[in-house]
């Protein structure tokens, strides 16, 4: 089967063929190659993990169309360039996650929200109407409301998100240019025989196990600076300044240098997945962040409200 690109979210500088519905943006799949059998048979098997039924009722309320919003059928030509559109649908509930984000801040260009542990911050698995930005477009009925960074689902904390297309570059470059100031905490084992504060790095790229990163030999591609700002017997609170954005970053660093995060389950060593265990959430936070606005000159900055919880 030929290869294919999805855009989880539709961009919303571009003609979008399905409104938002129920806080969901339409989702995209551009088809890179002709294929025979039809529409239904290369849904079923570019998406396995969905019935062969659920496709088809999909096409037959007219749910998933082309570039154009034609609704397409069974029948439909599979052809290479074509892009269509569907909403994303889980066949099983949803597990409702029981702890409440805040709103920092709204303006006619930002949304700045404190995200809680265990709260994706975007559609993704078994997620979709519970995570943060589904919640938001619901709660604030913004339909173009995309996040400039994102979170782990297990860190809590800042996170910034634009919502008007015609100054979300603007916001966008910041992060891209590094000039944003990402301030976390964190508690941790000890870090023994090292002088404060830490700067490590290393290289850093996707482990084998596609949900955890690793380091390798080669030029840094990582950058963390830590502080400590307390230590209580076997524990400490560490304040955590990345100055690069590689995916599970902080939690691969505090491992290598002996101190995994508590409660990290993916680091030192990836344990079996805990499914809906809300009881021990990964003592991760990001604190602040900080910025000049690259619209008004002003010096932004904002805290979340969260703590992490000494045992």
């Amino acid at each position: 089967m030929g290869s294919s690109r999805k855009g989880h979210q539709a961009e919303a500088n571009a003609y979008v063929p399905l409104p938002t519905r129920d806080g969901v943006a339409p989702s995209y799949l551009w088809l890179t190659e002709t294929r025979a059998g039809g529409m239904l048979r290369f849904l079923v098997e570019r998406f396995p993990d969905v019935s062969e039924a659920a496709w088809a009722q999909r096409l037959a309320r007219g749910e998933i169309v082309d570039a154009k919003g034609a609704p397409l059928d069974a029948d439909s030509h599979v052809r290479q360039g074509m892009r269509i559109w569907y909403y994303r649908e889980l066949e099983a509930p949803e597990t409702p996650i029981p702890f409440k984000e805040s709103v920092l801040h709204l303006d006619e260009h930002l949304l700045v929200a404190d995200k809680p542990h265990f709260l994706p911050t975007i559609p993704t698995g078994r997620f979709l109407h519970e995570t943060l930005l589904v919640r938001l477009k619901k709660r604030f009925d913004l339909p173009h409301l995309t996040p400039i960074h994102r979170l782990d689902r297990e860190t809590a904390g800042v996170v910034i998100f634009s919502h008007n297309p015609a100054s979300r570059g603007a916001y966008q470059s910041m992060f891209q240019k590094r000039v944003v100031d990402k301030v976390y905490e964190a508690l941790a084992g000890p870090i023994e025989g090292r002088e404060f504060p830490i700067t490590y790095r290393s290289r850093m790229q996707d482990a084998e196990q596609f949900f955890v990163s690793e380091e390798v030999p080669g030029e840094p591609n990582s950058e963390t600076v830590v502080e400590l700002i307390e230590r209580r017997g076997d524990l400490a609170r560490y304040r955590l300044h990345p100055h690069t954005g590689r995916k599970h970053q902080l939690r691969l660093h505090l491992s290598r240098l002996g101190a995994p995060i508590v409660n990290d389950a993916f680091y030192p060593v990836a344990l079996p997945c805990k499914g809906d265990d809300f009881g021990a959430p990964l003592q991760l936070l990001a604190r602040s962040i900080s910025f000049i606005d690259p619209l008004s000159g002003e010096a932004r900055r904002f805290d979340s409200g969260f703590r992490l919880d000494w045992p």
